[in-house]
């Protein structure tokens, strides 16, 4: 006879039979937890009355405005992957630091970095800096591994640098404004791209054979020219940035409506690079409309089967799990970030932000770990979730746009080296929380449970005086 106690377990086994069998991941979040809720019912652990909350729930969903800035920031991003800026970026800066060895590998880093915090996508980079940068790394006899990692890598910069997609959605669902989460983000942001360039200038100087400096022929114009050209694509990307991102730390916009300005922004920059074209926004359009029905179908998937999950005191059964760890708030962050790093193997970043997290934030809250440190943790973690076997989608973007001489083989193992440099900024998010909150306003300082507020009374008439009627 099945009770309570056993009931957790057997719908967290059942979600991990239906995504091994391959069955899309909305869905099988739904089925089970319908499935589930039926059987509760019957079993009677929870009445009819408890999955009436379900229809609330989803019209939460819809009515939820933070959710819109994602629509918005998809639109900029898919823009913004057509209108040649990223092409003019990639060019000028390559040619720029060119002389120097490993020159073309900065330019991807310092590329990505940008494109990150402009596009938002992990697909635009990789892409645009694949298709520009592989062939020249290629005819100047860059090595083949560190070429295609370099770029695989840059492009998931975007996941962590702000106005990441990720962030939004755990901010959403850690109940933390998403304000927070983009400036939390900034210190790893920089750190990410700090052990990026520390890398290449390790292999430039231990192995320069690998990342060879560009001759001289392959330079272009030198001087001011160039530097006009960098420029020219760099400071309308800066003022795109500030328009996005500025505006939400200052407190003039919320995510949202940032969004909405930078899709417009977008719109304009695609205009002055003369792409502008209905063919575009008809095909940036389209990619938005398909992100934004799959993210939404998978909220909802992931509403029915939470829903059901606390109704059997799933909740309780994860927090008993791990709030008695060994090793306090470190012993739980190690092992939740190893359990995120082996399922990013099998889930992408969007299914373990709605299935995962809602389970680990009570706890993490209950350890007394900050929200804001945890979610941007979890977002560095779940980087890698591009970068490994087999889903490693922005290894599949390298090679659908790779020539045909690049092997699979090496794209792979290329990547094994950015893979370990992410796990490195894991680990020094964990033991250094200050790359994180030191980037957070600091609190009031002022305990809530002091605070008296005093209601001077008016005064009263004497009730013996006379009443007089006028």
């Amino acid at each position: 006879m099945l009770t309570l106690e056993m009931m957790p377990p057997l719908m967290f086994g059942g979600l991990v039979v239906f995504l091994l069998i391959g069955f899309p991941v909305a869905f099988s979040l739904a089925a089970v937890g319908l499935f589930f809720g039926f059987l509760s019912i019957e079993l009677g652990f929870f009445t009819t009355a408890y999955l009436g909350n379900l229809p609330l729930r989803v019209f939460g969903i819809m009515s939820n405005d933070l959710l819109l800035s994602i629509p918005f920031f998809t639109l900029m991003g898919a823009i913004l992957e057509r209108c040649g800026l990223a092409e003019d970026l990639l060019e000028g800066t390559g040619q720029l630091f060119g002389k120097i060895p490993g020159g073309l590998a900065y330019a991807v880093i310092l590329v990505g970095a940008v494109l990150g915090a402009i596009t938002g996508t992990v697909a635009a980079s990789v892409i645009a800096m694949g298709m520009i940068s592989l062939p020249v790394m290629m005819r100047y006899g860059y090595d083949m591994r560190i070429a295609t990692g370099v770029i695989a890598a840059s492009g998931t910069i975007t996941q962590v640098i702000p106005p990441s997609l990720v962030l939004i959605i755990l901010g959403d669902q850690l109940g933390k404004s998403v304000g927070d989460m983009y400036a939390g983000a900034i210190g790893p942001s920089i750190l990410q791209v700090g052990l990026f360039i520390l890398f290449i200038a390790a292999v430039s100087i231990f192995a320069p054979h690998k990342v060879p400096a560009l001759p001289d022929e392959a330079l272009g114009t030198r001087g001011w020219p160039l530097i006009w050209r960098v420029a020219k694509g760099m400071v309308p990307s800066v003022v795109l940035i500030f328009l996005v991102l500025g505006t939400i730390f200052m407190g003039l916009a919320t995510p949202t409506e940032a969004g909405a300005m930078g899709a417009v922004g977008a719109i304009g920059l695609a205009a002055l690079n003369g792409r502008l074209t209905w063919t575009l926004v008809r095909q940036a359009m389209d990619n938005t409309m398909r992100i934004t029905c799959m993210v939404i179908f998978i909220l909802v998937g992931s509403t029915v089967f939470s829903l059901v999950f606390q109704g059997v005191d799933g909740g309780l059964w994860i927090e008993h799990l791990l709030s008695h760890l060994p090793g306090g708030q470190v012993g739980f962050l190690v092992f939740v970030n190893i359990f995120v790093f082996f399922l990013a193997f099998f889930l992408d970043f969007f299914e373990i932000a709605f299935i995962i997290v809602p389970l680990l934030g009570p706890v993490a809250q209950k350890l007394g770990i900050d929200l804001v440190w945890f979610g941007v943790l979890l977002c560095v973690n779940m980087q890698t979730s591009f970068m490994h076997p087999p889903f490693g989608f922005a290894l599949f973007y390298l090679r659908g746009i790779a020539p045909k001489e690049v092997r699979s083989s090496d794209i792979y193992w290329g990547a094994i080296p950015w893979v370990g440099l992410q796990l490195i900024l894991v680990a020094i998010v964990i033991f250094w929380p200050e790359s994180v909150t030191y980037w957070l306003e600091p609190p009031s300082g002022v305990d809530p449970s002091t605070v008296r507020i005093e209601v001077p009374m008016p005064d009263m008439p004497d009730d013996d005086a006379p009443v007089v009627f006028k």
